[in-house]
């Protein structure tokens, strides 16, 4: 009888160590610092006043002078300038100016808002011979407060007019011309005969007829 040796089988098992719990996947959230953002309020811009100054209107308006021709003794324009303003001075009379020009002899000229004040001014004043009837114009005193010489605009045979000095308003005929002395002959023609004179160039202009 044959005796069966049971075969043990031995089974190797390799055990499987326990698995420890795993870390946790969760990532920590990271912790974001607030983005604060800065106030955006800008400091107010003060804006300039856009009020413009009032202009105040003038009160004063423009006084329209007058120009009058005073015929005084020869040689004694000056005293007679300043008598004038010494009265102008302490009376107040409304008078602008007195001018003495130098080529007017004989003549201070004077002016004043009106004849009246005019004639206030140079009553009973020494070595005043009278006033010449009417008005001046600016442009009969203008040749002698603006030196513009006229010769280069005068020429031999030409008719010119005299605007100044003794033989004012008389029409003339050019027979020399000196440019040097800025003079010129001429020969008046109003005159009853043929009078050859010798004129300040700047006395004379073209005619114009």
């Amino acid at each position: 009888m044959i005796e069966e040796t049971p075969q043990i089988i031995k089974a190797d098992v390799e055990q499987q160590p326990s698995a420890e719990q795993q870390p946790s996947s969760e990532q920590p959230s990271a912790e974001q610092p607030s983005a604060e953002q800065p106030s955006a309020e800008q400091p107010s811009a003060e804006q300039p006043s856009s009020e413009q100054p009032t202009e105040q209107p003038s009160s004063g308006e423009e006084i329209k002078s007058h120009l009058f021709a005073i015929r005084t003794t020869g040689g004694q324009e000056k005293v007679v300038l300043n008598l004038l303003q010494n009265r102008v001075r302490t009376q107040k009379i409304n008078i602008q100016s007195v001018m003495l020009i130098e080529n007017l002899k004989g003549y201070i000229v004077l002016e004043a808002v009106d004849v009246n004040q005019a004639f206030m001014a140079i009553q009973g004043i020494r070595h005043i011979r009278g006033q010449l009837r009417g008005e001046l114009e600016f442009k009969d005193i203008e040749g002698y407060l603006i030196k513009k010489s006229t010769v280069t605009e005068l020429a031999v045979d030409k008719i010119v007019e005299i605007i100044g000095g003794p033989f004012k308003g008389m029409k003339a005929t050019v027979t020399r011309i000196d440019h040097d002395k800025e003079e010129a002959t001429v020969i008046l023609l109003d005159a009853p005969y043929q009078l050859p004179v010798t004129v300040d160039a700047n006395y004379l202009k073209l005619s114009t007829e």
